[in-house]
């Protein structure tokens, strides 16, 4: 029997494929270095977990060290960043997107992700949730894991067609993914945020990369989500109210919060404040660390950290948080953005916005708190992020909140959309303030 021509083409394509063992050792060393990478931000995990766990032990048995505890760390955290790892500032996303620019150089691309990045961020960061600071870990993930893919280029054969774009592409999701337990949230803030030209051809290879991050946290926590399931009445338009009044709340509060955090870390007003912190950096950050144990002490505790426990503890119902906890955690985590210690915002914001919806709820005497406090997670993270798909997703995942999808995606669009009336979109900011540290150009000769 005679083939055609078009399957011939076909057959003769997949016989080639597999035949170039360049080709599967390519795609071996990105899988391997993907497990890699989740198996990093894991370590990361359990580091931050027990370094926060050792604080509010200190905490529990001393009730006044964080005034001197938190100060401490503080200082010391960005007098050893200026020193020995200035790319280990901010977040970590804004870094990974300016690696991610086409006007950054191959050779440039080690100032934004490396692994000697990679471990600084992991030991900074741990660092200051060892010091109470109010800061989350999955920004941090981002670029951690991100170092470590960048490093999977020096083992890839020369006719790999897989490019350095692609490679911190996955390792930025793959970050998300392994920090939330959120595979699809990590392929989605890949698209979102990260992706700036199409991987096509090797797209499938990236996408099962991320994935695969993703699995190392699974692998060792469990499949479980992030907050739990939470209980979800049957919907109706009783919830059109209270969900659109927090959606404009979240999208005013976090669009201020976005615009607050962008005016602070640019460090160019001429306010005393600004001034002071391009003077003396460190004392700045004492300073700073003095504010945020002032501000833990009156919270009880509750503003140290990440957040997790008071979104947990909310969402489960176990107690109501403190009075003023929105505002307080609000400014806690501005102020430790503005320190300069390095750390996310993406559990902070969860925290901020879950409590929102709490306080949504108690205002319009909505009965099923937790549905609020579920939108206001993903709405006040769309608007401080400006990437609605990517934080509805996450929150989806999190919660285990399937009923919810419509009315997630719809808060987050709305809360993102007003945003954009306060601020522009944050990270795309933070990494152009990141490529202001390219070396200037050399003119040319002659």
């Amino acid at each position: 029997m005679k083939i055609d021509d078009g399957s011939a083409t076909l057959l003769d394509a997949i016989r080639d494929d597999l035949n170039d063992w360049q080709v599967w050792a390519g795609r071996a060393v990105v899988i391997g270095f993907a497990a890699l990478a989740g198996l990093t931000v894991v370590a990361f995990t359990w580091m931050t977990e027990h370094a926060f766990g050792w604080f509010e032990r200190l905490h529990g048995a001393y009730g006044w060290a964080p005034l001197i505890w938190t100060p401490l760390c503080a200082a010391s955290i960005v007098w050893v960043m200026r020193r020995y790892a200035i790319g280990a500032a901010s977040s970590g996303i804004p870094q990974v997107m300016a690696a991610l620019d086409a006007g950054v150089a191959p050779a440039q691309r080690s100032l934004y992700v490396s692994l000697k990045l990679t471990v600084a961020k992991m030991a900074l960061a741990t660092w200051g949730l060892l010091g109470g600071l109010s800061l989350g870990r999955e920004g941090p993930s981002v670029q951690i894991a991100a170092g470590v893919m960048h490093h999977a280029r020096h083992y890839l054969p020369k006719r790999s067609q897989v490019s350095e774009h692609g490679l911190l592409m996955a390792g930025g999701a793959a970050g998300i993914a392994a920090a939330f337990n959120t595979p699809l949230g990590g392929i989605m803030f890949a698209i979102e945020e990260l992706s700036r030209k199409p991987e096509q051809r090797n797209s499938g290879l990236l996408l099962a990369a991320i994935v695969l991050s993703g699995l190392m946290a699974v692998s060792v926590y469990g499949n479980s989500t992030y907050f739990g399931r939470i209980h979800v009445d049957q919907l109706s338009l009783s919830l059109l109210g209270p969900g659109l009044l927090l959606a404009v709340v979240c999208g005013l509060v976090g669009g201020l919060f976005a615009r607050v955090l962008l005016i602070s870390v640019r460090g160019d007003s001429a306010d005393r404040f600004s001034r002071w912190r391009q003077r003396s950096p460190v004392a700045f950050a004492a300073a700073c660390g003095l504010v945020l144990a002032v501000i833990g002490l009156v919270s009880h505790g509750s503003t140290f950290g990440t957040g997790y426990a008071a979104s947990r503890a909310m969402l489960d119902g176990q107690h109501e948080p403190e009075p003023l906890y929105t505002l307080l955690k609000f400014l806690a985590t501005w102020i430790t953005a503005w320190a300069g210690v390095p750390g996310g915002i993406f559990a902070p914001a969860l925290s901020i916005g879950g409590s929102l919806g709490n306080d949504i709820a108690q205002l319009t005497h909505y009965a099923n708190a937790p549905t609020l406090i579920a939108l206001g997670m993903a709405g006040f993270l769309a608007a401080v992020t400006q990437a609605p798909l990517t934080a509805f997703i996450i929150v989806m995942e999190m919660v285990d909140g399937h009923a919810l999808v419509l009315s997630l995606m719809a808060t987050a669009m709305v809360a993102s959309g007003v945003s954009r009336l306060l601020c522009v979109p944050l990270y795309q900011a933070m990494a152009q303030l990141q490529l202001q540290r390219l070396p200037p150009a050399t003119p040319p000769a002659g």
